[in-house]
């Protein structure tokens, strides 16, 4: 019974810690907090309180909130007065509030004594916070009192301490460049370091500081390549800089051992690493075509790892690819169509938008009715991607241009943004004007579509579309309906395009010039000033040339008059 009861209560307590946490941040305003903490000035402080309000105070800058100068510099000094207690929680908050107060803050001199005494003491997580905050918050000009602790720090035994002096020196270098380069022999032994992040640290600060001396990048590149870091962050950055040298002439002369690393690092243990290395030699010039090849088997693996985020990595990299290497992308197709069904529907989306670009005619209903399953389900960015698929494949199939389009109308009726509506648009409009049998049904759907469409700028692109390739059509006259609409319902931009709209329609087909022109005198009562001139001038322009039509047509009646009066007589 006892365990029991203990058993419950523990439940109870559990559930309130949730309660707790989850209301941690409800009801949280700027007042409340700067009047909570008030607390920093008493001589005792609760940690756990301090902690509570530090948090609070972090939550208010991260979600855009602006303090005064008042308000700044009042709970700058509070929170400088943490600095006596010694516990590491709420040291390490003390540290995160500092550095984000500290930015523009006119008294940071006042902490920098305090991180200063942080920096040479014993405690390392101490000492490692307030490097990375001196970073922050210095200025040049107190920089060179501090030089020779960060470049003790560099090489320092303990890899906390080393990591963060580099990533300090990273902050710095934007600041200070001259000073952070001075420090060239401490980061080049850090590259040697045991620790993996130091490793990767330091690699990226001597690219940093050496970026704009290409010899230099390629000579550091090319020792480094002999004999890689252990760290596979380090390694995954050494093999980028490596590309970067062989897209450079200056790497002629090592161009074979910079290829043969890269290479080399598809075999590596890390899969992070061989991703990298993959990724890479698919990248590279079309001088380096020839090394495509292990770099897609690496990729094949991938697609069958039980790893999402592998297989995930790899089909899109044979997405982007496969355009440019279908042939090497294609013995890849019996693994990318088991992705189809992936419970992850990013993988099966760039599964299928894979296939789309390398697939044959015989295989298109079964992909397009694939997609159609779960189009709903992923996000915009994805969609966009398939379209573009769809596009392509469209121009390679011609014959069933019908299909493709039946559809991108229907998913273009569905929920989505700005841009992937736009994408949807821009694809009907390409495939229309590459394919001329499909203008006709082209413009029907996006007739359909602008009925009901939310985004302005889209209704003004297909109703220019409309002017443009509407009165070349067969029958013209079914158009006028839906662009008169526009008039009716419509934004006054939308308006002002439909009355161009209709303008090109009674300019090139005159059998529609008196409906059109009756259209637009009601048009010359409408609220928008641009609808209204637009509609001014096109009106005075066809009475015009009515006027110049019916005055030459007089003349010539006039004329073979008088002409044939002059010859009876």
């Amino acid at each position: 019974m006892a365990e029991g009861g203990t058993g419950r209560g523990g439940g109870r307590k559990e559930k309130e810690d949730v309660e707790v946490e989850s209301s941690l941040f409800e009801g949280v305003h700027k007042a409340v907090v700067l009047h909570d903490s008030n607390i920093f000035h008493q001589p005792v402080t609760s940690p756990g309180d301090a902690c509570l309000i530090l948090t609070r105070v972090l939550y208010l800058l991260i979600q855009g909130e602006t303090f005064s100068q008042e308000e700044s510099t009042k709970l700058f000094f509070g929170v400088t007065k943490l600095f006596q207690s010694s516990d590491v929680m709420l040291r390490r908050m003390v540290y995160l509030v500092i550095k984000e107060l500290g930015r523009n803050n006119e008294n940071v001199f006042i902490v920098i004594n305090c991180l200063s005494k942080d920096m040479t003491s014993g405690n390392e997580v101490f000492q490692a916070n307030a490097i990375r905050v001196l970073s922050k918050i210095i200025e040049v000009s107190l920089l060179g009192q501090m030089e020779r602790f960060i470049k003790q720090a560099i090489v320092d035994k303990n890899a906390f301490v080393a990591s963060s002096a580099l990533v300090a020196g990273q902050n710095l270098f934007t600041k200070a460049p001259d000073i952070v380069r001075r420090w060239s022999n401490e980061i080049q032994e850090a590259v040697s370091s045991k620790s993996k992040m130091v490793q990767y640290h330091s690699l990226a600060l001597l690219h940093a500081i050496k970026k704009h001396d290409r010899l230099s990048i390629l000579k550091i590149v090319s020792s480094l390549a002999k004999k890689p870091p252990k760290s596979p962050l380090a390694h995954c950055l050494l093999i980028r800089y490596a590309v970067q040298a062989l897209t450079t002439a200056s790497a002629s002369a090592d161009e074979k051992s910079l290829i043969e690393f890269i290479t080399s690092s598809l075999r590596h243990k890390s899969s992070m690493v061989m991703y990298e290395a993959a990724r890479a030699l698919c990248f590279l010039p079309v001088q380096y075509k020839a090394n495509v090849a292990p770099a897609i088997a690496v990729l094949q693996e991938f697609l069958n790892s039980p790893i999402p985020s592998q297989r995930f990595c790899a089909v899109r990299t044979l997405n982007t690819i496969v355009t440019a290497f279908p042939l090497y992308v294609t013995p890849c197709t019996v693994d990318l169509e088991l992705l189809i069904n992936d419970q992850n529907r990013n993988i099966a989306t760039l599964a299928i938008t894979t296939l789309l670009k390398t697939g044959v005619e015989s295989s298109i209903d079964r992909l397009m009715s694939s997609i159609s399953s779960f189009m709903s389900e992923i996000q915009d960015e994805l969609r966009i991607v398939l379209v573009d698929a769809i596009e392509t494949l469209c121009f390679k199939f011609p014959a069933r241009a019908d299909l493709f389009l039946e559809f991108l109308s229907s998913i273009l009726r569905e929920e989505g943004g700005y841009l992937y509506k736009k994408t949807i648009v821009d694809a009907i409009t390409h495939i229309l004007s590459r394919i001329p049998n499909t203008t006709e049904v082209a413009l029907e759907y996006l007739c359909d579509f602008i009925e009901d469409c939310e985004f302005s700028q889209l209704s003004v692109q297909v109703l220019s579309l409309l002017g443009d390739k509407g009165p070349q059509t067969k029958n013209p006259s079914r158009y006028i309906r839906y662009i008169f609409n526009r008039v009716i319902l419509e934004q006054p931009r939308v308006r002002a395009a439909a009355v161009t709209a209709l303008a090109q329609f009674a300019s090139h087909c005159s059998a529609l010039q008196v409906t059109v022109r009756k259209l637009l005198e009601g048009c010359l009562r409408d609220t928008d000033d641009e609808v209204r001139d637009r509609a001014v001038f096109y009106t005075s322009m066809f009475q015009r040339d009515v006027e110049v039509a019916r005055t030459w047509s007089d003349f010539r009646i006039s004329f073979f008059s008088t002409m044939t009066q002059t010859l009876r007589s």
